[in-house]
């Protein structure tokens, strides 16, 4: 297996999760809505890659950037 070994500062990882969360919902929107079973099986698997990789940077990223990592809420203060 190859690795690929990266730094992000926290505003790249905030784009970096923000993405992959929207991946995520946009993936789990069509799992949830589709009809065809091959679609479904061929999303669902990428799917929980996605959630894999979800879960492995949230928990390097909030010991080291902090919960706001998460939050990506853009209404003015």
């Amino acid at each position: 297996m190859n690795l690929l070994e990266l730094s992000f500062v926290r505003s790249e990882m905030k784009i970096v999760l923000e993405s992959l969360i929207e991946k995520e919902q946009s993936m789990a929107a069509i799992c949830e809505h589709s009809d065809d079973e091959d679609e479904v099986a061929d999303i669902g698997n990428d799917l929980i890659e996605v959630r894999l990789l979800i879960e492995r940077l949230v928990a390097e990223a909030v010991p080291k950037f902090g919960d706001s990592v998460l939050v990506f809420d853009r209404t003015p203060l």
